[in-house]
């Protein structure tokens, strides 16, 4: 109950900031690169970042001249490998999730050459594929959408160069959302969440 108030207070303050963004000019357009993520494991040997990829589109609505909100919706690759080394058995687990993100931020000008971005995200589990190779067999345990919580929150932080029309930035999401639903991904993954750190261009098209 308590997270769902914490999502209607954020809403509400974003919808709030939108509507004194209404008489400035929006900037916005698409966006993408480089994802670098892991999951936060219980119980492994060796946790190994994955390479995958974002890619989506964003509107800036300032609010004052120094201050705005920066909603964005982009489809967000996660996930990790993992060594396991249960009672002298070895292999690799691999964690494939693919997420639709909501980034509401609030956005910090720092002049007309940098932004600082800072504040909530929503995903939306759209695929999995996940599976085990080693000592316990390829596809042991294979788990599918079905044993993933379908919504992941978290926050997110960031720093944006400009070179009009084009941006480059860097962010790190910060999951906060436990992402394992059923018996037999709580049994791999433990607690596990969700963390992407990301390199991106985005293309102002206004």
């Amino acid at each position: 109950m308590n997270q769902f108030r914490i999502t209607i207070l954020s809403m509400a303050l974003v919808f709030a900031g939108l509507s004194f963004a209404q008489a400035q000019t929006p900037r916005g357009g698409i966006k993408g690169g480089l994802n670098l993520s892991n999951l936060y494991i219980d119980d492994v040997e060796d946790e190994n970042v994955r390479t995958g990829f974002h890619a989506g589109i964003y509107t800036q609505l300032m609010i004052t001249p120094a201050f705005g909100i920066q909603p964005e919706l982009n489809y967000s690759t996660k996930g990790a490998k993992a060594e396991y080394d249960v009672l002298g058995f070895e292999g690799e687990n691999k964690f494939n999730l693919g997420y639709i993100d909501m980034p509401v931020l609030a956005t910090f000008k720092l002049g007309d050459d940098a932004d600082i971005h800072f504040g909530p995200y929503f995903g939306y589990l759209v695929g999995v594929s996940t599976s085990t190779e080693g000592d316990f067999g390829d596809g042991y345990e294979e788990l599918d959408r079905d044993d993933y919580k379908k919504w992941d929150y978290g926050l997110a932080g960031g720093l944006a160069l400009n070179f009009n029309p084009v941006s480059i930035g860097l962010r790190y999401n910060y999951g906060l959302n436990k992402i394992a639903d059923s018996d037999e991904a709580e049994n791999l993954i433990g607690d596990a969440k969700n963390s992407v750190a990301q390199v991106y261009v985005a293309f102002n098209m206004h």
